[in-house]
């Protein structure tokens, strides 16, 4: 049992760590025009909108993984 939740968690790891720090670093919008949307709003620039999704993503995956893995270690 230990084992295939090491070889589902530790890849779904990094996999999902490497997409998190992608998302911060690639998808994060810097637009100028950002600046004129009310803060209400700004969920529903498409960019905005696009960041927000995947960095959820990515970061329930992180956690989903690292629960994984300390079952693994636990059990």
């Amino acid at each position: 049992m230990d084992t295939i939740l090491y070889i589902i968690g530790g890849p779904l790891f990094l996999i999902s760590i490497t997409g998190y720090i992608f998302v911060k670093l690639r998808l994060k919008p810097e637009d100028s025009e950002l600046d004129e949307y009310y803060y209400e709003f700004e969920d529903q620039h498409p960019a905005v909108a696009r960041y927000n999704k995947w960095t959820r993503i990515t970061f329930t995956a992180t956690v989903i993984s690292t629960l994984l893995l300390f079952m693994a270690a636990v059990f």
